[in-house]
């Protein structure tokens, strides 16, 4: 059936600051949503406390309402619209779901006549309540594990006394596996079960017996209201049962699996959709399967709405799931859609692969001292990453080389585990880096079958790890100049870098590069077609693989590509890669906008990024979406083949930015801000001549490259002393010591982790207040865009900060300084485009921490807060299309708006809370007061320096 013209205006509700567990996928899904109900005509209404994502742009939404996610919130927003006909909640994670219910509950909804769509309460509840869904299971002749529940401490010791060891523990209704765990042993029993209990909202957990070593798959199905049914993706786990999926290393399509099992899993998947409830929708189903001939099928759980895995699974397949979900949530059937990249076949069809994917996830275990490093049942990992290859083993390589810490891919780089315990206890307890410690494994001659009896990793993927391994030993018996042909062409085809070739014969990667280049052994690049090339695609959105050459008839000689390279004038924009903290969404944003401003401008668009969560990596965002490594070598051969007007690198944060030097070096040109000026404001020593010239205060400071270096400085500048690396983003590696001996052991550790790193010692103003502004400049002209001021002292990293635009207590007086200082820096950089700058202020005297010539993590913020699209702006500016001066800027803020961050601290209950200059947030909300006597600003005042530590 076609649109119900009775909707007309829907409410969507987004899922708030980024936390572990529930990240910007629901970002991406909403974002898609939105887009799709406003093709229908449909007035968008949406509710979300994120100022850092592209989803809360003011384009995106009919009326966007950056409000706290309660009920007070969504009551306000039906009394000024009371036209709204409908609510939406299936794209915002659980936390929309959780916020939809409690109003449905409190009886809002009805309150209202606002109907909800998309999904079915009663499915949720049924899904959630453990119990209920295992007697469901049971009654539709589904197996599970054995278990029950307890919503009481003594049943729970009851369950696990009949049970036995070990044991799995289950919160209900909670996302990202939080309050969930292993219990291998009696005595830890009582605190998880307590864990368990208090975390559940309803305090009811479920108690399982433990399936250890099953093998873990994922389905991701839609259903219209006609009950038809598709399956968009089926997932392997690489890692087995025990680990959460957004832990767990995921390959698309399933590997391991006969086609008997996976014919049983797909009719399982449908009756149980189709027992939960009558809605139309996506569906996210879970399953084990037992590691032997039967091959066993047992339910884990269903979740119905558009899941963490919905965004892997569109970007694996090129099936936009959440689009076609917002479709089907209003009326229409599959038969009735259009297949979004063939254009000339339906929605009605499920994607064929004919190429492998491969998910990793990226973790911080840095930023959370003294925490719990194994993996669980509780997500613990801030990001992924998500590579497309002609196999698993190039697709396996490309996502261990878009994880950006300091791997070139797997082994051949120095950088592995030598020790055999070191080893054997990573792959027992399984740990952050075992996609790399399988590899050191194997080099060390572990035989395959001890590895699989203590992981369990199906010995299909371990093979093919021996056989990357046995192909690197052969390659190290050669030189470059005896390398053949055909053994580079393996090597490449099974995804090992340049640099890894260059490491095993011993010469430099522009070696390899050359030699292979000479060979004609060049990437080419395929279409994610979403059907195996049975119809013509009209998106263009590329991976890169190598091919054979193919001799014609006639005797020409040729390998296919088909990215076909237009005449039009292009733009390339690096990516950010995988979310972490100190580089989240807030950079999608910047991408994302970038991208349209140069649309705008009249330039073919190029984007290149490896992160699946997120909007930049849409495949109808850029004209051109290459999903590839954000590594120099993957770039590079793209810009070959493009051969773009110029790079964008200031709106990727660090990840673009380190990419500035290669560019520069090999001639192709940075647009906006040069290589030199980026790297002037990142070099302290020639930063602080400049400041110095023009008369611009800063904290003293000296540099240095060795622990004994270090110590004389401190004995010229007095503790206590700020200690950073230079180069990093989100204050990685830094720390305030107070005396000699704190100061010896961090710099020890911080050249161990970063060798060879220039280290800044900064004499730390005690008590200052911290403040900092993003302007815009033109190389003539700068316009500061925002100013503000943090509520916590100097000392907590910015990100980590309440802060306030406007600022609330820094006199005319100090304003005049930061507006003087912010136009000299700008201009003294050669800024072209945005430039972000921080202060300490002490005494009425602004000092200059430092500035970065490059889209910060406020920009999105301040953009949110005033209403003006900044970075649309600086791009153009950048391009050399328009001049500062040409924009009529009328930024709107009635009161103050402050930056909150969030922090995921509940996923490791023994670390330390204390913040400093190191940054642990992961999200942030928006929070507009009216005036200073808010409540919630005296609250968050009150309690300023509290967490402060070195």
């Amino acid at each position: 059936m076609p649109k119900r013209e009775k909707l007309k205006s829907i409410l969507i509700i987004g899922s708030g600051p980024i936390v572990i567990g529930q990240a910007c996928e629901f970002d991406y899904s909403g974002t898609q949503a939105l887009r799709s109900l406003r093709e229908d005509g449909i007035e968008t209404i949406l509710i979300n406390s994120n100022p850092a994502t592209i989803m809360t742009d003011p384009s995106m939404a009919d009326h966007v309402y950056l409000k706290p996610l309660n009920t007070k919130s969504i009551i306000q927003i039906l009394k000024e619209h009371p036209q709204i006909d409908a609510v939406l909640p299936t794209m915002g994670g659980q936390t929309a779901l959780n916020l939809c219910i409690e109003a449905d509950e409190k009886g809002i909804w009805d309150d209202f006549d606002v109907e909800i769509i998309g999904v079915d309460i009663d499915a949720i509840n049924i899904t959630e309540d453990r119990e209920q869904f295992r007697e469901l299971m049971l009654k539709i002749g589904i197996g599970m594990a054995p278990q029950a529940t307890a919503n009481s401490y003594l049943k729970g010791k009851e369950i696990a006394q009949e049970f036995g060891f070990p044991l799995v523990i289950r919160a209900s209704y909670t996302l990202g596996g939080a309050g969930a765990s292993f219990v291998y042993k009696e005595e830890d029993f009582d605190e998880l079960l307590t864990r368990g209990l208090e975390v559940s909202p309803i305090h009811e957990v479920m108690i399982d017996k433990a399936l250890i070593g099953w093998k873990e798959y994922e389905l991701e199905l839609l259903r219209d209201n006609n009950d038809n049914v598709v399956i968009i993706c089926a997932i392997e786990n690489m890692d087995p049962m025990g680990i959460h999926t957004g832990d767990s290393i995921t390959v698309a399509p399933a590997m391991t699996l006969s086609d008997k099992t996976y014919q049983r899993m797909r009719d399982m998947a449908i009756h149980m959709m189709r027992s939960i409830g009558d809605f139309a929708g996506g569906c996210n189903v879970q399953f084990a399967v037992s590691p032997d001939e039967n091959e066993d099928i047992i339910a884990i759980e269903i979740n119905p709405r558009v899941s963490r895995s919905s965004a892997l699974a569109s970007k694996a397949t090129g099936y936009p799931i959440a689009k076609i979900a917002a479709k089907l949530a209003i009326g229409y059937n599959l038969d009735e859609l259009d297949n979004q990249i063939t254009k000339s076949t339906s929605a009605l069809f499920e994607p064929t692969l004919d190429y492998v994917i491969v998910k990793i996830p990226r973790w911080n275990f840095d930023k959370f001292e003294g925490a719990d490093r194994r993996l669980g049942l509780q997500m613990k990992s801030v990001g992924e990453v998500m590579a497309i290859g002609r196999s698993f083993q190039e697709a396996l390589h490309k996502a261990t080389q878009s994880l950006e810490i300091k791997r070139n891919g797997l082994g051949a780089d120095g950088k592995g585990y030598k020790d055999y315990d070191q080893i054997i206890e990573k792959l027992s307890y399984a740990s952050w880096d075992r996609v790399f410690v399988i590899y050191d494994a194997i080099q060390m001659g572990i035989p395959l079958s001890r590895i699989y009896e203590i992981t369990k990793i199906d010995m299909w993927f371990l093979k093919q790890y021996e056989e990357l391994y046995n192909l690197e030993k052969e390659i190290s018996t050669y030189t470059i100049q005896s390398l053949t042909k055909d053994l580079i062409l393996e090597a490449k085809q099974k995804g090992f870098a340049d640099r890894q070739i260059a490491h095993m014969v011993g010469c430099y990667e522009s070696e390899v590069y050359n030699k292979r280049d000479e060979l004609g052994i060049n990437r080419v690049y395929k279409l994610v077609d979403t059907c195996a090339a049975e119809f013509n695609a009209e998106t263009p959105y590329f991976y890169s693989t190598f091919e054979a050459e193919v001799e014609t008839p006639q005797g020409e000689v040729y390998v296919s590509n088909e990215s076909e390279v237009t005449d039009k004038k292009k733009i390339v924009v690096l990516g950010s890669g995988p979310n972490r903290i100190g580089q989240g969404i807030e950079f999608d944003y910047c991408c994302v906008h970038g991208v349209l401003a140069a649309a705008e401008c009249g330039y073919e668009t190029i984007m290149i990024n490896c992160n699946p969560e997120t909007v930049s990596t849409d495949f109808d965002t850029a004209d051109k979406l290459y999903f590839e490594p954000v590594f120099w070598e993957h770039i590079y051969d793209i810009i070959r083949h493009e051969k773009p007007e110029g790079v964008i690198v200031q709106l990727g944060g660090q990840t673009a930015l380190k990419l500035a030097e290669k560019l520069d070096r090999y001639g192709i040109k940075i647009i906006g801000t040069s290589f030199q000026s980026l790297d002037l404001a990142e070099d302290r020593g020639s930063f602080s001549k400049l400041l110095q010239e023009n008369n611009i205060p800063y904290p003293e400071f000296d540099t240095a490259e060795t622990a004994d270096e270090a110590l004389e400085v401190a004995d010229r500048l007095d503790f206590p002393i700020l200690v950073r690396p230079s180069y990093v983003l989100g204050g990685q590696g830094m720390k305030i010591v107070i005396n000699k001996q704190e100061l010896e052991e961090h710099v020890v550790d911080l050249l161990r982790k970063i060798p060879n790193n220039k280290l800044l010692l900064d004499h730390y103003l005690d008590g200052a207040i911290e403040a900092e502004a993003d302007a815009i400049c033109d190389g003539e002209n700068v316009y500061i865009i925002g100013i503000m001021e943090h509520i916590e002292p100097c000392g907590i990293h910015s990100g980590d900060s309440n802060a306030t635009l406007p600022p609330f207590n820094l006199g005319e007086f100090v304003m005049q300084q930061i507006k003087d200082h912010t136009y000299k820096i700008a201009l003294e950089l050669n800024t072209v485009g945005l430039i972000n700058i921080q202060f300490a202020i002490k005494d009425d005297m602004v000092y200059i921490i430092e500035a970065n010539p490059r889209a910060s993590r406020t920009v999105p913020f301040i953009a949110k807060a005033y209403g003006e699209p900044y970075v649309n702006y600086a791009t153009k500016v950048m391009l050399g299309e328009k001049k500062v001066t040409d924009f009529d800027f009328k930024p709107h803020l009635e009161g103050y708006a402050i930056k909150q961050p969030v922090f995921s601290f509940n996923k490791f209950p023994s670390v330390n809370k204390k913040l400093g200059p190191e940054m642990k947030s992961t999200g942030e909300s928006i929070l507009f007061i009216d005036d200073l006597k808010d409540d919630q600003f005296y609250d968050l005042y009150s309690r300023r320096k509290m967490y402060l530590s070195k």
